[in-house]
């Protein structure tokens, strides 16, 4: 009884949540590394094709390279996300939370934090990273010595972004969330009908008849409910892939809403005929998943604002229309974004191989940087330095712009229709009259008992006139409190 009765201390439980940290870092890191180890195999494909006699290949090597790295991506997002989810339930086990609700949070919070490093790293990399640190020409980066940083296309790594946002959301959509929720609960159930005969005692050759089995025996052998959290996971999985990029994807959320219309009928299919029976639960709202989505919300305006502004070439185009155009016009902004470079200064085995040109001094490449004439050779120019603080400033009024449009737009909108709230308040107003009726009928069948002694027994003293008096305003003052709490508490 003394055992049960034990409460855990903070030093039994600070082991629990330094394991916790300890195993998320780890798994983000297992994230980052995998993204790493697909960088790798970009670059390493991309130099070996490079290298390839047949001109097709030479030709088609960024779309190659392209999709099979995203196909690779995706199976490892998936393969990670079903690992997360059950390390991120055993780190909550872990810590040994002392309600359920308290049980739930947690493991929601665990699980949606390692899910989100999962599904958006390979994205986060291609729309801010690639192309950022590849040096330039005569001192590029190089990873092991041996491969150079890719580099994005001509056009920018908008169109990169696109390609594996789309891949990724889609292919994540029709694997995971549709054939993975029908295909394995009817897997597990064929195993545990194939285990139950085996376990189940042979009858005997006499028994001429067999007996049917119950709808409750059938419905034993369904699978057991597991809760809301991965329904409610997909949902914000798919959230994030709507909102964070739509930027660069426009029609992302088309895409979900064509998956929506099919998942309801899965999901109608799964807990009809695939799953136990849930258990009812009444719940206030849907607890975690609102703070979840409203950071998501948040979130997604500054992804976007620096998708626009750093990944897209939106902020330079204007810059030069504006700054550096003599007419106006976009006529002359490809070269002004290309910087010179003295080939002389090429570093030892790093200078192209065959070239089309003879006699060449000066090649260009895209950047912002001053030509080798100048006394500040290969620096960042003027014009970088202005288009950087235009981006900057375009983040900043964006994102400002929208969070107010959003304030406004919620103020604006209430959270519950006009007809709920008239039909709430008259249920209101009908519950304070019934308590005022009961406390009209408590005060009248007091004072029938003592309106008949009047006549025949007044107050002798001061003290009788006084308590009667006293319990005159007492049911006056249930009365008002009565009467201003159905004008004040309107709402539940």
């Amino acid at each position: 009884m003394q055992a049960e009765n034990e409460k855990l201390t903070w030093r039994d439980r600070v082991p629990g949540y330094l394991g916790n940290f300890v195993s998320i870092l780890f798994m983000i890191g297992l994230t980052f590394s995998a993204v790493f180890g697909v960088i790798i195999y970009r670059i390493s494909i991309a130099a070996a094709m490079a290298m390839s006699t047949n001109e097709s290949t030479k030709s088609n090597i960024r779309v190659t390279v392209t999709a099979t790295a995203v196909i690779i991506n995706l199976l490892v997002i998936i393969v990670l996300d079903e690992i997360y989810g059950v390390v991120a339930e055993w780190l909550t086990k872990m810590e040994v939370p002392k309600t359920e609700k308290i049980f739930e949070d947690r493991l929601i919070l665990k699980a949606f934090l390692l899910k989100f490093v999962n599904s958006y790293a390979p994205i986060f990399y291609v729309a801010f990273f690639k192309g950022r640190f590849v040096g330039r020409p005569g001192r590029y980066v190089y990873i092991f010595n041996d491969y150079r940083m890719e580099e994005c296309a001509p056009g920018g790594c908008l169109m990169e972004l696109c390609i594996q946002l789309s891949i990724i959301m889609l292919g994540k959509q029709l694997i995971q969330n549709n054939l993975f929720e029908i295909g394995i609960p009817r897997m597990k159930k064929l195993y545990r009908k194939l285990k139950d005969k085996r376990t189940e005692p042979k009858e005997s050759n006499d028994s001429s008849t067999t007996k049917q089995p119950q709808q409750w025996e059938l419905d034993y052998n369904l699978e057991p409910f597991t809760g809301l959290t991965p329904e409610y996971m997909e949902m914000i999985v798919q959230f994030g892939f709507v909102t964070l990029f739509v930027a660069s994807f426009p029609l992302a959320p088309l895409f979900a809403f064509l998956n929506n219309i099919i998942e309801i009928r899965l999901d109608a299919k799964k807990f009809v005929a695939e799953l136990r029976r849930p258990d009812a639960v009444r719940a206030k709202d849907i607890g975690i998943w609102c703070n979840i989505l409203s950071g998501m919300g948040k979130f997604s305006v500054i992804i976007n604002a620096f998708v626009i502004a750093i990944t897209s070439d939106f902020i330079p185009r204007l810059v030069y229309q504006y700054m550096y155009s003599d007419d106006g016009s976009m006529h002359g902004f490809m070269n002004h974004t290309l910087s010179y470079f003295n080939i002389s200064e090429f570093q030892e085995d790093t200078h192209p191989q065959s070239s089309y040109f003879n006699n060449i001094k000066v090649c260009r490449y895209k950047d912002y940087r001053e030509p080798p004439w100048s006394d500040h050779a290969y620096d960042y120019s003027k014009q970088y330095w202005a288009i950087l603080a235009a981006r900057l400033t375009f983040v900043i009024i964006f994102q400002n712009l929208v969070m107010v449009l959003s304030e406004v737009l919620v103020w604006l909108i209430s959270d519950v229709p006009k007809d709920i709230s008239v039909r709430m308040k008259k249920e209101k107003t009908l519950l304070v009259d019934v308590f005022l009726k009961e406390e009209q009928e408590k005060i009248n069948l007091v004072e029938s008992f003592l309106v008949p002694d009047r006549p025949k027994q007044k107050p002798k003293n001061k003290a009788q006139k006084a308590r009667a008096s006293s319990f005159t305003q007492m049911a006056r003052g249930q009365r008002s409190s009565f009467t201003s709490f159905s004008s004040q508490h309107t709402d539940v």
